[in-house]
């Protein structure tokens, strides 16, 4: 297909950058001081080429084919204070990144207009907003790590990534990572991962690596979406301990790539066992990295992007 240019927003610094792994340019709105959700072309990611920054005072003037939004501002708001009314007349993308918060089941979809697509990056978020009308599609999550990461797990600890959970609380799982660290021991890390004893922020590129001497990864998380986290460790050849909530319950196959259940004594006996038994570990592992390869491979995700672009400017 040809090359677009697309407008968008620095929302999950992790997934734009493997958005930006599609061969099109992706102009990134920016503010002063780089708040949340206007980064911009900023952090340690190493972006592309084809990732460009643009102040949001020039994106009425930029020239482009396509809008993917990321968030309800961005939306609701954004669109209408920083772009022209020829650009809201372009097509439009509205990525869903999470499931509904204020209920479960009943919560209308923001975009209720059918001439947006809505994609979904996982079938669980799809089931559960009310999105009727709306023409929407679901894009899994594609993924890459270095070639030279092999999984060793020589550490007898297991590992938990999470940004910010002291301050996003029970929903990401916060009381069951106290309850579980009593009884395993575990690191965390992530962004202010200080705040609850953890070790601190690794970068993106140095987590595969970093994360890859564990002997499992631990995903405490009760409610969100599919954790690009999880989708990296199994791409990395980690075995996976969770709660079987939303995607996680068809991303993991118990006694094949890790373990999931909702009774959190079940998952710390497993991760007990796992700290016994490392060629069990070892064999979890390599069932987490062929699952990865086989559902979350980068090649899949961008092919999927490009059949959704195309859908929309043809």
């Amino acid at each position: 297909m040809r090359r677009l240019k697309i407008l968008t927003w620095h929302t999950h610094g992790s997934y734009l950058y493997y958005l930006t792994q599609a061969p099109h340019d992706f102009y990134v709105l920016s503010k002063p001081g780089r708040p949340p959700g206007y980064g911009g072309r900023c952090g340690h990611m190493p972006w592309g080429g084809n990732v460009i920054d643009l102040p949001v005072e020039q994106a009425a003037d930029c020239d482009i084919d396509c809008i993917v939004f990321q968030d309800d501002a961005q939306y609701l708001d954004d669109q209408y204070r920083y772009l022209s009314a020829a650009q809201r007349r372009l097509p439009r993308i509205y990525l869903e990144h999470d499931p509904p918060r204020e209920h479960p089941t009943d919560m209308r979809h923001p975009v209720v207009d059918a001439n947006v697509l809505l994609v979904h990056v996982t079938h669980f978020n799809a089931l559960m907003w009310d999105s009727a009308g709306v023409t929407t599609r679901v894009i899994e999550h594609g993924v890459m790590i270095p070639r030279d990461v092999v999984y060793c797990g020589e550490l007898e600890r297991g590992l938990v990534v999470i940004n910010h959970l002291a301050q996003r609380g029970r929903r990401l799982g916060a009381d069951i990572f106290d309850t579980v660290r009593q009884q395993v021991p575990l690191d965390l890390v992530g962004m202010a991962s200080e705040q609850c004893g953890g070790l601190g922020e690794v970068t993106h590129a140095q987590l595969p690596a970093f994360a890859a001497r564990y002997r499992f990864l631990f995903n405490p998380i009760r409610y969100t979406s599919m954790g690009l986290a999880v989708i990296e460790a199994m791409m990395a050849g980690i075995p996976i301990v969770g709660l079987a909530t939303t995607e996680m319950a068809t991303a993991i196959e118990n006694g094949v790539s890790g373990h999931v259940d909702t009774d959190v004594a079940a998952l710390i006996a497993k991760m007990q066992e796992l700290l016994k038994y490392p060629e069990q570990a070892r064999r979890l592992g390599e069932g987490a990295r062929q699952r990865a390869r086989e559902r979350f491979h980068i090649d899949r995700f961008i092919g999927d992007w490009n059949q959704a672009l195309r859908l929309v400017t043809q």
